[in-house]
């Protein structure tokens, strides 16, 4: 099964350096698409717009990060390690920062007059990401 050196992978092979990997590349990648499409709706929408842009990208980034804490954190119980951290102080985050991000949603619709498009496309820039981060660990896995 090997061709020029690449192995394909099972789903059981995939560890949890594999999913933190892949949640950092995606977190990444919405990094750079951030920028770039910040720019571009600068350009073309006007500041306000591009400002809802960023804080859509930013909520939808806290929450691929909330969830690469939260994984950690079980798959840490889940192998019985004694460094675990407690799950309570992991869930007490995780609900703290689904309230921000109301807050900051209204308070950014609120305050900047942009598009309201623009603040949907920041927050499909994580799920963009994470779904072309999916797609390059099936290729990896099945070429």
């Amino acid at each position: 099964m090997s061709d020029v050196g690449n192995q394909v992978k099972a789903l059981a092979d995939f560890t949890d350096a594999d999913f933190r990997r892949t949640m950092l590349s995606a977190l990444r990648l919405l990094a750079i698409l951030t920028v770039v499409g910040g720019l571009l709706v600068w350009w073309k929408m006007g500041w306000q717009s591009a400002a809802l842009l960023v804080v859509g990208a930013a909520i939808s980034g806290s929450g691929l990060w909330e969830w690469l804490r939260l994984m950690t954190a079980v798959m840490a119980r889940m192998d019985g390690g004694a460094m675990a951290r407690p799950m309570g102080m992991v869930l007490v985050g995780f609900f703290l920062r689904l309230g921000l991000t109301i807050v900051l949603l209204y308070v950014s619709l609120k305050i900047l007059d942009g598009s309201v498009f623009a603040l949907a496309g920041g927050l499909a820039l994580g799920v963009f990401s994470l779904t072309v981060e999916g797609l390059r660990l099936m290729k990896a896995w099945t070429v």
